[in-house]
């Protein structure tokens, strides 16, 4: 049987063991940021010569120019009858999901009008044009595509520029399937932090962006941290977790299998079992042990549970709460009686998958909220990736006379207060006699 950590909440040392638990360094080491440091700077100098270089070099390709790295959209069309019916229809559905759904989440812009006819407001824009890195080779998640790519179009965003590496030359056709479906307009096979600078500083054939987003391993997350500031980010993403909460009342091969949903992912990926029955969580240990058995991915699911998986024992469903909000897990099921009542208890998460029958695995490729969500305790400051992330809102100032005299003596106060002369006659200047 796997050994994975039990902690019951009432021992002395229980918040304390939990958070050396849930601690995980996402900062990389020298070695990775001298690295990504110097690929950031030469391509940042030589543009699509460096990006070559690093491609040929990195992904074992011999190509002679930018040139044979751009896809075409033809080749993206064809990708769709190189899939599957099945594939093909499984992609459009969860796309229309994932459209249906983002477009509740639009901002729109609005103003309102004082009484003296000054107006007040907020106009909401698109972003020009985004980069969406996806991983490529055997790695390859067309669900990231469509995540990234079709909230970004509802928003309105006119360019969408993705990057994904082919390693020795191996393309995922439902990756590119995933591409045409989701609309992407521009597609390079190029990977890493050398993909991440070309779309943050532009070369002679990849465009400049205005924010980067999509997963990636360590250079690539590396590398969207680096160039932040010059280009915006969606997050910094560390190892998927998922946090079941169970009244012990559910079939517990479910919750083991829930628990293996996101410990397949990586050794680094984090599973918690929170229960206030500790018959229940002896009875999830066995359906783990012997349902671990049966999985592709054994060894990987294995290292995870041991290392980092969790089986939290509390005294009732209260304290559970206590401990979610506390943990902010990145995904949440709440396998309870009244899965509802107890969301409105829940202030951190990045999602919460409510009922016996809300697999965590559903949201990942096709329920419609996005796939890309606050880790590591992130949650309890930002949000799931959406509609929002892709636009921008500025702020509306129109004064009337009248509203000008009125506002002007009001910053001619604080202004001269700050010692801002020139700011305070601004103003002034609009003051009726």
């Amino acid at each position: 049987m796997l050994n994975i950590t039990e902690l019951n909440t009432s021992a002395s040392d229980f918040w304390a063991k939990l958070q050396e638990l849930l601690a995980w360094e996402s900062v990389s080491d020298d070695a990775v940021f001298n690295t990504v440091n110097g690929i950031l700077k030469d391509v940042r100098k030589r543009g699509d010569a460096a990006v070559v270089e690093y491609t040929n070099r990195f992904d074992r390709m011999s190509v002679a120019s930018m040139a044979e790295l751009e896809i075409p959209a033809a080749r993206l069309q064809e990708a769709l009858t190189k899939i599957t019916p099945e594939q093909r229809s499984a992609l459009e559905q969860a796309a229309a999901r994932l459209k249906s759904y983002a477009q509740h989440q639009i901002m729109e812009s609005w103003d309102y009008t004082e009484a003296d006819g000054t107006l007040l407001g907020q106009q909401v824009t698109a972003l020009d044009r985004v980069g969406l890195y996806v991983p490529g080779g055997k790695a390859a998640y067309p669900s990231s595509v469509l995540m990234n790519a079709v909230p970004a179009k509802v928003a309105g965003v006119p360019e969408l520029i993705m990057v994904v590496p082919t390693p020795d030359g191996e393309v995922n056709e439902l990756v590119l399937a995933a591409a045409a479906i989701s609309n992407v307009d521009r597609v390079f096979a190029i990977g890493g932090a050398q993909a991440v600078a070309a779309l943050a500083y532009g070369t002679a054939t990849v465009p400049q962006v205005d924010k980067v987003v999509g997963p990636g391993n360590i250079y690539v997350a590396t590398a969207k941290r680096m160039v932040y500031g010059t280009v915006g980010i969606d997050m910094i993403a560390g190892p998927s977790e998922i946090l079941v909460i169970c009244d012990g009342k559910t079939n517990p091969d479910w919750i083991a299998m829930d628990l293996f949903s996101q410990a397949e992912h990586d050794e680094d990926a984090q599973s918690i079992l929170v229960c206030p029955d500790a018959a229940f969580i002896e009875q999830v240990k066995a359906s783990i042990a012997r349902l671990v058995e049966e999985m592709p991915r054994k060894a990987i699911i294995s290292t995870s549970l041991q290392n980092r998986g969790v089986l939290i024992h509390v005294q009732d469903m209260a304290e559970a709460v206590k401990v979610a909000n506390y943990i902010a897990p990145e995904h949440l099921e709440l396998s309870v009686e009244n899965p509802r009542e107890m969301a409105k208890q829940i202030r951190h998460a990045g999602a919460i998958f409510m009922g016996r029958y809300t697999a965590e695995a559903v949201g990942d490729y096709c329920a419609g909220p996005n796939h890309v969500l606050p880790t590591s305790r992130t949650a309890r400051f930002s949000s799931p990736l959406g509609v929002y992330d892709f636009q921008k809102r500025s702020s509306l100032i129109d004064c009337s006379a009248e509203g000008a005299s009125a506002l002007g003596k009001i910053a001619s106060v604080l202004a001269r207060g700050e010692g801002l002369v020139a700011h305070a006659r601004s103003a002034e200047y609009r003051i009726k006699d």
